[in-house]
């Protein structure tokens, strides 16, 4: 092969190199966007009494962590609520989150029963790193603005189709589990 084809490869290799880190930047410090959202129980004070938010594990579903809620107002039970709670979270604002940055999110608490009043909930989550952060979240009940500040964290992948490694020990050859895609 002679000198300026030997050019043209190399050339050739070096934009095919460069193209593809162009077209697909890779983030690091990344985390996969289906894994389980879990805030902690919070409670802030209320005249003559304390109100508890306890949120139960959310799922993303096309940009949305879905999940249930308790709202409960101690001593004053007929202010107590649950529902369904939708937070969008966006790929953008994962990314940022996942990078370690904090990031303003906006979702809807939908009580359940007779009323099913729908409230806005704004937070702004603050990540302490990849998995673990706290949450600022809060919203109107009346004229009164509430305000909790829950710790949260991210369990797990949802499971994938394919197979998963196995941590293998001195004891057993390393094996492949096979795991399916839950509906």
């Amino acid at each position: 092969m002679n000198f300026s084809k030997q050019i043209i490869i190399l050339l050739a290799l070096i934009a095919a190199g460069l193209s593809n880190t162009q077209a697909s930047p890779t983030l690091t410090n990344t985390a996969s966007t289906n894994r389980v959202l879990m805030i902690d129980a919070s409670s802030m004070p209320v005249p003559g009494g304390k109100a508890t938010l306890t949120i139960g594990e959310l799922r993303r579903v096309d940009g949305v962590y879905k999940g249930d809620y308790k709202f409960k107002v101690f001593p004053y039970f007929l202010k107590n609520e649950k529902g369904r709670l939708a937070i969008v979270v966006s790929d953008a604002s994962l990314a940022e989150v996942n990078q370690g940055n904090v990031a303003a999110v906006t979702g809807t608490a939908t009580a359940s029963g007779k009323s099913g009043k729908c409230r806005v909930i704004a937070a702004t989550a603050t990540p302490a790193d990849i998995n673990h952060g706290k949450l600022k979240l809060w919203f109107m009940v009346g004229e009164r603005k509430m305000i909790f500040e829950p710790a949260y964290h991210f369990v797990g992948n949802a499971p994938m189709a394919g197979l998963t490694p196995m941590v293998s020990t001195n004891l057993m050859p390393p094996q492949f589990l096979v795991v399916s895609q839950k509906p």
